[in-house]
């Protein structure tokens, strides 16, 4: 299986891992809906300059205008409200955890609708990936995580996560056809989150109490705000559209579920307390479903 894919899909991990985590205190301070509307527009123009200073933005087959419309909609700003909803009451590692069923969701989606079958390696080392993440967090959850403490009940953060994970994997996979087509990763990230901000902005329009910010915008904050999201949004998002576009969609977005793995060790130096011991071998059996993919 090609590396490069690999490793931009690993990276995407990554990205999102460490985003989350700085995430977490401007989204409880500002809500939901004010959080990614700050973000899309401040990303939605970072990701236009990129891609008019490339000069990509004739890779855009417009053909498929109905995938961006949906991606924007559905995979950006329904799927990335529910997140930070999920995030603000579950906290970065329950988040994570239920991120990562985005696999077997786009897997299963992928299948009936791409006719995608990945090599049965390929599907070995996606479910020992799956499974040392469930492990990393399920069973080696630390009580004494700052970011995980929360009293919302579980069935609604089960609920915000599932649908977020559900929306941002279709999100995903409806652009494949236009990326296999030739557009490329940071044209696609550019189209998605100028529709999704263009749509958010709209709706705060709207004279509603949960639409605007919790709490006085300063620059710290703002700055804070735009961080995760260009982590996120930007490089993130750009880095799994191109495993999207080279891999199976079930294996590209295996290798992007692995920020519960990787956002171990990022709280450990946040919050100074190491992992439990299941966590890490979680991560192990996690690494090791990774190299089946890369290297079988």
């Amino acid at each position: 299986m090609p590396l490069l894919p690999i490793l931009a899909a690993l990276g995407a991990s990554f990205g999102w891992a460490s985003g989350i985590v700085i995430a977490q205190s401007p989204a409880k301070q500002l809500g939901a809906f004010a959080f990614t509307h700050i973000q899309l527009i401040a990303c939605g123009l970072l990701a236009a300059a990129l891609t008019t200073a490339l000069g990509h933005w004739h890779t855009i087959p417009w053909q498929f205008w109905p995938a961006f419309v949906f991606s924007s909609v559905f995979g950006i700003l329904l799927g990335n409200l529910a997140m930070i909803a999920c995030l603000r009451r579950g906290g970065p590692r329950r988040t994570e955890l239920l991120l990562s069923l985005k696999a077997p969701i786009v897997g299963g989606i992928a299948f009936v609708w791409l006719q995608e079958i990945p090599a049965p390696t390929d599907l070995l080392g996606a479910a020992i990936t799956l499974i040392g993440v469930c492990i990393a967090i399920v069973f080696g959850t630390n009580t004494q995580s700052q970011s995980d403490a929360s009293a919302a009940p579980l069935l609604h953060i089960l609920g915000l996560g599932v649908v977020a994970t559900a929306l941002q994997g279709a999100g995903f996979l409806a652009m494949k056809p236009a990326l296999e087509a030739g557009l490329t990763p940071i044209a696609a990230t550019a189209l998605r989150l100028l529709g999704a901000a263009l749509l958010i902005s709209v709706i705060a329009c709207v004279p509603a109490k949960a639409m605007k910010p919790h709490a006085p915008l300063t620059p710290a904050l703002l700055g804070v705000t735009i961080l995760p999201g260009v982590i996120g949004y930007i490089v993130a998002s750009s880095l799994l559209l191109f495993a999207f576009a080279r891999l199976d969609a079930g294996i590209a977005a295996t290798l992007g579920a692995l920020s519960p793995v990787l956002i171990l060790p990022i709280l450990w130096v946040k919050e100074k307390v190491p992992p439990h011991p299941v966590a890490i071998l979680g991560a192990m059996i996690a690494v090791s479903g990774t190299a089946v993919i890369a290297l079988l």
